[in-house]
């Protein structure tokens, strides 16, 4: 095994803790930005649009439960990180940290624009008018996230490896 695949694994706890941190986190995003300030969408807004106070019952326990999971992915990721900094063989760094953060956040803007916005139709992030648009954007914005989060690990495991 070469030392660079090596110091790879080594930072593997680190990133993994990471990558789920950045889940919960850009789903924290997502829902308080799009869901509560902006207002522009809710999980199920495009199915049961908030025409009466039924829909925007069932669209604030489903935000809700949105929430719940964003808040547990961040949980688990806080516990990875946790464990990873009681280990001796785990380096440290901020460059990584930051950019598994950063793949985990974007991750998370792809799946769920792709399955929420696209397959399922659930919810778009603004409605109307170029909606594709903003929904195409929002994908994008998470494959950008995602691959500066890489570039940001690949370029810390040379610095460490030299």
């Amino acid at each position: 095994m070469d030392a660079k695949s090596t110091t790879l694994n080594r930072r593997t706890p680190l990133i993994i803790a990471g990558v789920v941190l950045g889940l919960g986190l850009g789903g924290f995003v997502d829902g308080i930005l799009l869901h509560q300030l902006l207002q522009w969408h809710h999980m199920l807004s495009n199915i049961r649009p908030l025409t009466n106070v039924a829909n925007e019952d069932l669209n604030m326990i489903w935000d809700g439960l949105f929430h719940a999971f964003d808040w547990l992915l961040t949980v688990v990721g806080i516990i990875l990180l946790w464990r990873a900094g009681g280990r001796d063989d785990v380096p440290w760094s901020s460059q990584t940290f930051v950019g598994s953060i950063l793949i985990g956040a974007g991750l998370f803007d792809v799946v769920e624009g792709l399955i929420d916005h696209q397959i399922l139709g659930i919810h778009h992030v603004k409605p109307g008018p170029n909606q594709l648009a903003w929904d195409l954007g929002f994908i994008a914005f998470g494959g950008l996230l995602a691959v500066i989060g890489w570039i940001m690990i690949k370029k810390d495991s040379i610095v460490i490896r030299e």
